[in-house]
């Protein structure tokens, strides 16, 4: 199994997005009425899995309307919250053609969750065989102002339900090819239906974490993102992170600016 790590460029965050803060703001994670001094630069990630029995592909970065109007595309709300930065040849259409495929090559597509930087593309890729999201994630999608539902408007969604495994910090996954080699673990609490991804083989094992922490600090430290709708989920998710990161080979975390484009064979 091999695994691309690839980034569709970069987005502009407060801190306390990526790390919760606690004080007289009552929403640090916004950026708004806080110093530029707390904006950092995080990679925007994306996964291509190319596994035996089909072509993965976990989140979808950037549109290649970032590069033109970011207001439109994001919305005014989530504009006023973070900068997105695409260069040319990093979209998740470019990245893919670059390594020879097209989006009819994808057997999967995975959302972890709904959030802007993880479906922004999903428009390029939207001639995949399947894109999966997870019953709990979608049941909230066109509720509320967190999600820009233009993303996904005519994309043939596909909702799959977690089961009862045993896995993960609340004991549900989705076992995607039925052989434990690609594992998706639900971890909410950043999102309702949010998962990591868990891949196996004989040799290696990867831990995918997406949102669940955005660095190996926040479960190193167990610090949970700035935005979650369950607290104590999200906290729960991240100790099981900590847990498995002394357990399988590798752990990547979406945003984790530590982290450079390469590819691990498993």
């Amino acid at each position: 199994m091999n695994v691309h790590l690839m980034q569709t460029g970069k987005v502009q965050i407060d801190r306390a997005l990526a790390l919760k803060e606690k004080g007289w703001h009552p929403a640090p994670y916004t950026g708004l009425l806080r110093s530029s001094k707390k904006k950092c630069w995080v990679p925007v990630s994306t996964y291509l899995i190319e596994h035996q029995k089909g072509l993965v592909l976990l989140d979808t970065g950037w549109h290649e309307d970032i590069r033109t109007n970011q207001r439109k595309h994001l919305g005014t709300l989530a504009h006023a919250m973070f900068k997105g930065v695409l260069p040319v040849g990093e979209s998740i259409r470019e990245l893919l053609h670059a390594r020879g495929y097209s989006e009819e090559d994808l057997d999967y597509v995975l959302l972890s969750h709904l959030d802007a930087d993880h479906v922004s593309g999903l428009k390029h890729v939207q001639g995949a065989s399947s894109i999966l999201v997870s019953r709990e994630e979608w049941a909230v999608a066109n509720r509320g102002m967190r999600y820009n539902k233009t993303m996904w408007k005519g994309v043939p969604l596909v909702t799959f339900d977690f089961e009862e495994s045993g896995l993960g910090p609340i004991g549900k996954s989705y076992d995607l090819f039925g052989d434990g080699s690609v594992t998706l673990i639900h971890t909410p609490g950043h999102s309702r239906g949010m998962f990591s991804v868990l891949l196996k083989t004989s040799r290696a094992s990867m831990l995918l974490v997406n949102d669940t922490g955005y660095s190996a600090q926040s479960w190193e430290e167990l610090v949970v993102p700035g935005i979650t709708v369950n607290e104590k989920q999200a906290k729960q998710s991240l100790h099981w992170v900590q847990q498995q990161a002394k357990q399988v080979d590798y752990v990547f975390a979406n945003h984790d600016p530590s982290v450079k484009p390469m590819t691990i064979t498993l």
